[in-house]
């Protein structure tokens, strides 16, 4: 019970946290987004993707894990935005606009399980309707599209970094983008790597 408390306090404070970033939002969508933006938008997709299929499945406790998950990410993006961008009042319009989104889409996402919270949620996100009578989000299917893939490197077998890199890019790029990593020069101490091999979207396994 007290880890259930612990989250419902938790997610009243991240709705409270990301309504005064997205304070002053245009209200007409962005044409474009920056990488922050984008990558904050892909997280909110995803969990209503995720949770809209569950939670017809009656997976309540898949929901909640995806919906910790989301949680989780909301959270270092507000937190960022704190370390880099310093006065909320110099955020970009596209992030704002953002952040206002997936705050909504988190307390819709939330409200078939904790509906008494939603709808204060929802209320101070200035509503004056209950999120009950809100129409379900939509999910916007390219964000669920993946552009990138995050790779292991292993050198002589053994794990020392991650590469992430355009998911079709080729080897040559991989290779390239693995030799530079700090950890992978450290290792090799400026000699050639007798051999690099690439599996394909799984690892890659520097031969020093």
């Amino acid at each position: 019970m007290k880890g259930a408390w612990r989250f419902a306090q938790r997610l009243w404070r991240l709705v409270g946290e990301a309504a005064e970033i997205a304070q002053s939002a245009p209200a007409e969508r962005p044409a474009q987004f920056s990488p922050p933006a984008l990558a904050l938008r892909k997280a909110a997709h995803k969990a209503l993707s995720s949770v809209s299929a569950d939670i017809e499945k009656l997976h309540f406790n898949v929901c909640v894990a995806h919906i910790y998950e989301f949680a989780n990410t909301l959270n270092d993006a507000i937190g960022d935005i704190d370390e880099h961008d310093g006065a909320i009042a110099k955020l970009a319009p596209d992030l704002r606009w953002a952040m206002g989104e997936a705050v909504n889409i988190l307390v819709q996402l939330f409200h078939p399980m904790m509906p008494h919270l939603a709808e204060e949620c929802w209320a101070a996100l200035g509503y004056d309707k209950l999120v009950a009578q809100a129409a379900w989000p939509q999910v916007e299917r390219d964000l669920l599209v993946e552009t990138t893939v995050t790779l292991p490197v292993q050198i002589n077998g053994k794990k020392r970094a991650d590469v992430t890199v355009a998911r079709d890019a080729a080897n040559a790029d991989i290779e390239t983008a693995v030799l530079a990593l700090d950890a992978v020069k450290r290792v090799l101490e400026g000699k050639p790597p007798k051999k690099v091999i690439i599996v394909p979207q799984r690892i890659v396994n520097v031969v020093a």
